[in-house]
């Protein structure tokens, strides 16, 4: 489905006014557009978990006479406009009889392939780039992400690490992570990474930044994302899996390339912040620089 999508557009604008079943069943709309026209209401609901008229209810809420009305307006939509190798991806959802796990690990593999290509639309790298002009327009860079999202954010105050001290990891044992925020200052910003399930602390992090003044930068799902509506500017990942757990490939790949863009605003610099870093490293031992013996064969 379009992103330019007019109900897509309409969803999105309405989505806070709605009930939480109407949220529910709104962002299933939004994140599978195929699925709304190939399925049954009562299907879709299910997969959903929300109830049957709960679709209806959101039909009318949308300016439609009922459900069979939006399921036709998004087959009209599948109609005209096909997704390629994305589309065919989404449909096998399910290993079929007899797939072994190097069928399931391609699937899952050509997937993702699919999913960092969706990150090269004009939109998202408008987006990639007007974000690292932000980042790089800031005093000081806080960086947030629970869970599962951690993985992405330590990997980005990692590598800035490495660039400078401009990087604040907002993490910390005892529930001190948030401590940092303590003394910052409205000309710094956060960068938040978050996805569906979203943490409560890091909802509660970001509007206790915002309302101290500094700008909100996000990295997150979807448009209805708590995160999208407080954001200064926010980049969206795709997170869907063909495993039991979402990706993080698309976002931690985000944060590998805001991390390059920065670094190359000031080549010089970043180089000799890195050469630094090296000879830091190196007097640490921190890494082996021998190679370990091999055995001769048949021993």
């Amino acid at each position: 489905m379009s992103k330019s999508d007019p109900l897509r557009d309409q969803i999105i604008a309405q989505f806070d006014t709605l009930s939480a079943q109407l949220q529910q069943a709104a962002r299933y709309l939004l994140e599978h557009p195929e699925e709304v026209a190939l399925v049954s209401m009562r299907e879709l609901a299910r997969h959903a978990a929300v109830q049957p008229a709960t679709m209806t209810r959101l039909a009318k809420v949308l300016g439609f006479q009922g459900y069979n009305d939006i399921r036709t307006y998004y087959a009209e939509t599948l109609r005209r406009k096909s997704d390629g190798f994305a589309a065919k991806v989404r449909q096998h959802p399910t290993a079929a009889a007899g797939t072994t796990e190097s069928d399931i690990a391609h699937q899952m593999l050509h997937g993702l392939s699919v999913q960092l290509t969706t990150l090269c639309a004009p939109e998202t790298l408008k987006r990639i780039t007007a974000m690292a002009d932000r980042l790089a327009a800031a005093n000081k860079v806080y960086v947030l992400g629970l869970r599962s999202s951690h993985v992405v954010a330590w990997h980005f105050h990692y590598v800035m690490s490495l660039l400078g001290e401009r990087s604040v990891h907002l993490d910390g044992p005892a529930g001190t992570g948030g401590d940092a925020l303590m003394r910052a200052k409205s000309d710094e910003v956060v960068l938040i990474v978050s996805i569906k399930p979203y943490t409560v602390d890091s909802l509660a992090l970001a509007q206790l930044a915002k309302d101290k003044g500094l700008a909100i930068l996000s990295i997150t799902d979807s448009e209805v994302s708590p995160l999208a509506g407080i954001s200064e500017q926010t980049i969206y990942c795709p997170t869907e899996s063909y495993s039991f757990f979402h990706t993080l490939t698309p976002a931690l790949a985000i944060s590998e390339v805001l991390c390059t863009l920065l670094a190359e605003r000031d080549r010089p610099t970043a180089l000799d912040a890195l050469q630094h870093a090296d000879d830091h490293h190196l007097q640490l031992k921190t890494y082996s620089n021998t190679l370990p013996r091999r055995s001769p064969q048949g021993e």
